[in-house]
């Protein structure tokens, strides 16, 4: 099977991620499972041969040549190629140190290579987020939710620190904020109020907490405008925001670092601030 010659492949990442989107729904299971390993793994599909990266997504290599001809593209190599142009100007890529930490620290009793491991990891995820996070996001963003009334906060599992962080924020910048934390169960009824003239920030990472996916659909069919924080196009979450920031974090011994969706939630918080500041004077 050839690439459809009625369809134009998608020139850069960015045009692909949202081909991707429209076209997920409708793919067959396994284009689905090489696509979300494609968008999780950016850096190892530019970078890997076609047999290694279909190990790694667990489908066949026949499967990868499907998927790029899915996209319009002739075959893997061209898609392949899309995922390289995203490396050519990068920030410095901290992968190597923390692989050497990693196997360094199997036979070193040295806390201070947890320390510089972690340290490595924070900054590996603040550096991509420097990349992936463009200017016109953040501004839609602000102005979304500075126009907001009551700017409603939710994230479950690891997420909810941040959730629970953005909403103290906000408010000590004197911004109506409320955190959803579903205690006793009572998510729903937390964000019964919500509508058109709010906003919510749904905060949500593979695997994805269910309640916060449910919960932001339900706003979303309320008319709650939402900015979502995720880590890949294909999340539940990508389809129903108005504004999406894709981060994805370096992790050192399996503890994920929280660094840059910490430092996007520090962001958003000052930002909505300043620009409501403005508003008033």
């Amino acid at each position: 099977m050839g690439a459809d010659s009625t369809i134009e492949p998608p020139e850069s990442f960015e045009a692909l991620e949202r081909r991707l989107i429209e076209i997920e729904p409708h793919l067959p299971k396994r284009l689905r499972q090489a696509a979300a390993y494609a968008l999780d793994h950016p850096d190892e599909f530019a970078l890997g041969t076609a047999s290694a990266l279909a190990r790694s997504a667990e489908v066949q290599a026949s499967t990868l040549v499907r998927f790029a001809q899915t996209l319009g593209f002739a075959g893997f190599s061209e898609l392949q190629e899309v995922f390289r142009s995203r490396l050519r100007n990068r920030w410095p890529d901290y992968s190597e140190r923390l692989k050497a930490l990693q196997e360094n620290a199997r036979d070193s009793g040295d806390p201070t290579h947890l320390l510089f491991g972690f340290a490595d990891s924070a900054a590996a995820s603040i550096a991509r987020l420097r990349e992936a996070v463009q200017r016109r996001e953040l501004d839609r963003a602000v102005s979304l939710l500075a126009a907001a009334r009551t700017i409603h906060c939710l994230g479950q599992r690891r997420s909810f620190c941040v959730a629970h962080y953005l909403t103290y924020a906000l408010s000590q910048l004197g911004i109506p904020a409320s955190l959803i934390d579903n205690v006793g169960g009572l998510g729903p009824e937390q964000l019964a109020q919500a509508g058109a003239g709010d906003a919510l920030i749904a905060i949500s990472f593979s695997p994805y907490a269910p309640f916060t996916v449910d919960l932001a659909k339900r706003a979303r069919r309320a008319g709650v405008p939402i900015v979502v924080v995720t880590d890949s196009a294909l999340s539940p979450l990508a389809g129903i925001a108005d504004v999406r920031f894709e981060i994805v974090e370096s992790d050192f011994g399996s503890f994920r670092s929280l660094a840059a969706t910490f430092c996007l939630a520090m962001t958003l918080a000052v930002a909505v601030g300043e620009k409501r500041a403005e508003a008033a004077a």
